[in-house]
């Protein structure tokens, strides 16, 4: 009995030190949301892991953030985003919880995991930081850092970061490459059905964007309209962002 109750000892001390050992990691390793106030990232976690998928596959994988200010980006670009992916982003605190709440009885009655419903705070800290995977931890790291995002950074920043770091094309990352790749212009000068040809882009930038005619990607470049022309509220809110 005495040698099971050393071994059980043993484990119990060896798992206490796992879980120390990933914490001091995670502390010594967290990202530093704050410096985000001021400085332009220089690279994402998703631009990494796309450029090591092109290199696997003997592609250069060059592809670079060129972030822009946000004077430099059109206020229609800015109002197609937001409508596209989160209309209520200058309302909430980094979460939708009404949005989450709607997915999870959804997946529920599905059987399946719980899909979307992600703010563009959430959307800003994957990229930045994290994976697409899908598990615990995960979600948990993203949860957290959203919370730092929103309290450290003004939704206006949030903003700029984001349009300056999502993918809108296989390999085009941030708004400005994009306008450049696909309509020939900054993304100062788009239009708003430009604007809603790279909103209507995020969900699926590998096979959604400007020049594509699937019907699906038609479909929500029409609704990305649709919301935009109802939506005067969310531009005077972009408007009056400091």
């Amino acid at each position: 009995m005495a040698r099971g109750g050393g071994w059980g000892r043993s484990l119990a001390l060896l798992a206490l030190l796992l879980i120390a050992g990933a914490a001091i990691y995670e502390l010594v390793t967290w990202p530093d949301v704050g410096v985000l106030a001021k400085r332009d990232p220089e690279s994402t976690a998703f631009l990494e892991r796309w450029r090591a998928r092109e290199r696997a596959a003997g592609r250069p994988g060059a592809a670079t953030l060129r972030p822009v200010p946000w004077s430099r980006i059109a206020d229609e670009l800015k109002l197609a985003v937001v409508v596209a992916e989160d209309i209520d982003f200058f309302s909430h605190r980094g979460f939708a919880t009404a949005e989450m709440r709607t997915a999870l009885e959804k997946a529920m009655a599905e059987r399946k995991a719980p899909r979307g419903a992600s703010t563009l705070t959430q959307q800003l800290a994957k990229n930045l930081f994290l994976s697409p995977a899908r598990n615990p931890w995960r979600k948990a790291k993203e949860a957290l850092l959203t919370r730092q995002l929103e309290r450290r950074l003004s939704k206006r920043r949030i903003l700029e970061l984001y349009l300056n770091v999502v993918e809108l094309g296989p390999g085009v990352w941030g708004v400005e490459p994009a306008a450049r790749r696909y309509f020939g212009k900054s993304a100062a000068a788009v239009s708003g059905h430009q604007a809603a040809q790279l909103a209507a882009a995020l969900p699926r930038p590998s096979q959604w964007h400007p020049g594509v005619a699937s019907r699906g990607y038609l479909r929500a470049v029409a609704r990305v309209e649709a919301r935009m022309a109802q939506a005067g509220w969310v531009l005077r809110e972009i408007r009056a962002a400091r």
